[in-house]
């Protein structure tokens, strides 16, 4: 049995500001979840996150259901 590492990827929106998350979605399909973690703590706490829920996470962002009103 082979065990897939994460793959994490930080936004090209994130312009160095350090508040940023990463996210390893290439664990999405094989594990169904996606985890997610702060940026500037590597190695610290990491959340793992349905990928369904963060698919429709990401859908409301695109959506622009969080736009500041």
């Amino acid at each position: 049995m082979t065990t897939e590492s994460p793959k994490w990827f930080k936004s090209s929106y994130s312009s160095n500001g350090g508040d940023c998350i990463e996210v390893a979605a290439n664990l999405a399909a094989a594990r169904g979840v996606v985890p997610v973690r702060d940026s500037k703590v590597v190695g610290g706490p990491v959340v793992t996150v349905p990928a369904t829920a963060f698919a429709a996470f990401v859908a409301a962002v695109q959506g622009g259901t969080f736009d500041a009103v």
